[in-house]
């Protein structure tokens, strides 16, 4: 029977060759299909804005019924639809810049002076001979409990890196 090729977005499948794979690629069923498909998908924000250029759909404000569908190219949203549109893209950058205020900006060069003061500080009070102090980050489990890979080197292991050659 040989092998077929099943498409996702049309749920349709046919004999799987080149010509029949183009043939159904180019068509505007399986592009009609794969426009719904993402526009699942999309921004309120791009769909406000869309729907907001177009003219309303005479024959869907008369019957409430469209030949065309999605596919028209004018809207069928209502005054009511548009305006629980605008209060969702409303509610969606309000949260956005609620999130923005909560984590602080990035700032590599504040970052890198409090890592040098550290370092120094360290260096100033701890002798040269001294191994470093490891300590685990707030909110991980006992030591206990962490995998072999996540323990920090015991005094053992540093005799052993000195006998180490690379190469």
């Amino acid at each position: 029977m040989g092998r077929r090729y099943m498409c996702d977005y049309c749920d349709r499948s046919f004999h799987d060759n080149l010509h029949n794979r183009k043939k159904h690629l180019n068509g505007v069923q399986h592009q009609r299909s794969k426009k719904a498909w993402y526009d699942l998908f999309r921004d309120s924000s791009e769909i406000l804005a869309e729907e907001e250029c177009k003219k309303l759909c005479r024959r869907f404000l008369q019957t409430g019924q469209c030949d065309f569908g999605p596919a028209c190219r004018f809207s069928h949203m209502t005054a009511q639809d548009l305006d629980a549109l605008k209060a969702r893209v409303e509610g969606e950058r309000r949260l956005k810049e609620e999130q923005s205020k909560q984590i602080p900006p990035c700032d590599v060069e504040l970052w890198l002076e409090e890592r040098a003061k550290k370092e120094s500080t360290r260096s100033e009070s701890a002798p040269v001979s001294e191994h470093p102090v490891y300590h685990l980050p707030a909110g991980w489990p006992p030591l206990c409990e962490l995998p072999p890979s996540l323990h920090p080197p015991t005094a053992a292991d540093r005799c052993d890196e000195e006998d180490l050659e690379w190469g």
